[in-house]
């Protein structure tokens, strides 16, 4: 087998880039002052500024974004007449949930079963450590062959658009020839990935009032308004018997061409139940790649302990609708509204507040950055060829950077593969996808500078 340096070098960083991950992870830098303090982001902050100093970054400064969270930003300069590359990560992570069910705590990395398990050691605080692999290791082997742009957001999992309320309003700060987002994850552990679509997002929260205040149930039972039964059929009409989504003038019946999801495999990476039905139709990838999907992901009303024979007056849910590549989020987000209003029972009252929103997102996957990183990926990935595929999830950042920058190429990769249970308790991050992406990182920026130079 031939030599692989880069590869060899990454090998040789492994350790190191634990140790940092451990340091990194344990800062608990939710960007949400009532789950965590906003020192532990602050620190967080400091950190990803420190780290890129240290590696020879010009300009590095921590950005105040309007959503009162920092953004860390960094200058590598590359030889003269190189393209620009913008690596992202976020170092903001999502709440430890509930701490009891952690195998081991949420905020310190520990090592069980080939995998390192802590609060964001995928998603993302893994994806910077990722970049700083690649960039050592070619500094160890001749040099950074490019411009690289470093950005780590910090509120990324708050969805309140920080990062890009500032992007559009230093619009030359970010600008690149190609951009790697290192916030996705191959579809599996060993199958190289680039995701190039991503469903974008309406977050709506729906209130709906019946009475004055809760009644005594069994004197008023029967006549009276149930204000949790209103919204439970509002909430019920948004799926049809099968649990598709049904909101009324939204298109559902799109199909995903291309990388397939068996219904096998996704049976055991959603860990569905034994006997529980899947929902939906179509093939798996047409539902969560391609179709609309609506979720129920909060209610509030008389919780079950301590709860009184009373009827509810009032009842409040959070719904989220993913809305695929090929429609609009704010047409979607009026749909939605309409739907719940015209299926609010009784003449209850009923008032809908929009609480988030992005667009879909959907990559060009035909030029020079996406056949540099097939390149790289089969380096990194021997005997494998890179694949594209969807992600459920939203990433709004991708959106503004494509409107700031249509020639610039935009590339998914990262550490959230199935089994990492990004945004879940026992989150984890694989070493040896850390390590392979890593190299594919480092083999991709020497492909792209080559390919400028063609």
């Amino acid at each position: 087998m031939t030599a692989n340096p880069i590869a060899e070098t990454v090998a040789s960083l492994m350790p190191r880039a634990k140790a940092e991950l451990a340091e990194l992870v344990a800062f608990e830098s939710v960007a949400d002052p009532a789950v965590a303090p906003g020192s532990e982001c602050e620190a967080a902050a400091d950190w990803v500024a420190d780290a890129l100093r240290s590696e020879g970054f010009q300009d590095v400064a921590l950005l105040a974004t309007p959503d009162g969270s920092q953004s860390v930003y960094g200058l590598l300069p590359g030889p003269e007449g190189a393209p620009t590359v913008l690596l992202y990560a976020h170092y903001d992570v999502q709440p430890k949930l509930d701490e009891s069910a952690w195998v081991s705590p949420p905020f310190e990395l520990t090592e069980r079963d080939g995998r390192w398990f802590g609060r964001g050691a995928a998603d993302c605080k893994g994806g910077f450590i990722m970049h700083l692999l690649a960039l050592r290791a070619l500094r160890a082997n001749g040099g950074v062959p490019v411009s690289v742009k470093v950005i780590v957001e910090g509120s990324e999992e708050q969805g309140t658009g920080g990062l890009e309320r500032y992007a559009e309003a230093h619009p030359g700060l970010l600008a690149a020839d190609a951009i790697v987002i290192g916030d996705a994850g191959n579809f599996r552990v060993g199958l190289p990935t680039v995701t190039a679509t991503l469903r974008g997002m309406t977050m709506v929260r729906v209130t709906v009032d019946t009475l004055e205040g809760n009644l005594h149930s069994g004197q008023f039972g029967g006549a009276a308004p149930d204000a949790l039964a209103a919204l439970i059929r509002v909430l019920d009409s948004l799926r049809a018997e099968d649990g598709s989504t049904v909101v009324e003038g939204l298109d559902t019946g799109a199909a995903w061409e291309g990388l397939q999801y068996p219904e096998a495999d996704f049976r055991k990476d959603a860990r569905v139940l034994d006997g529980v039905d899947l929902i939906g139709r179509g093939s798996v990838a047409d539902r969560i790649w391609a179709s609309p999907a609506v979720t129920v992901i909060g209610i509030d009303c008389s919780p079950v302990a301590g709860a009184a024979p009373s009827v509810p007056a009032s009842a409040r849910a959070q719904i989220s609708l993913r809305v695929p590549p090929g429609q609009d989020a704010a047409e979607a987000t009026k749909l939605l509204f309409a739907h719940i209003e015209k299926h609010t029972p009784w003449n209850a009252r009923v008032s809908v507040e929009q609480v988030g929103q992005g667009q879909p997102f959907l990559a060009d996957a035909g030029g020079p950055a996406y056949t540099a990183m097939a390149d790289a990926m089969r380096v990194a990935y021997p005997g494998q060829e890179m694949q594209t595929a969807g992600m459920g999830g939203s990433i709004p950042l991708c959106n503004t950077l494509s409107e700031l920058y249509p020639s610039a190429e935009i590339l998914l990769i990262g550490l959230s593969e199935p089994d990492a249970r990004i945004h879940a308790v026992n989150e984890s991050v694989s070493p040896q996808e850390l390590e392979r992406l890593s190299v594919a990182e480092a083999h991709f920026l020497v492909n792209y500078a080559r390919s400028h130079r063609a």
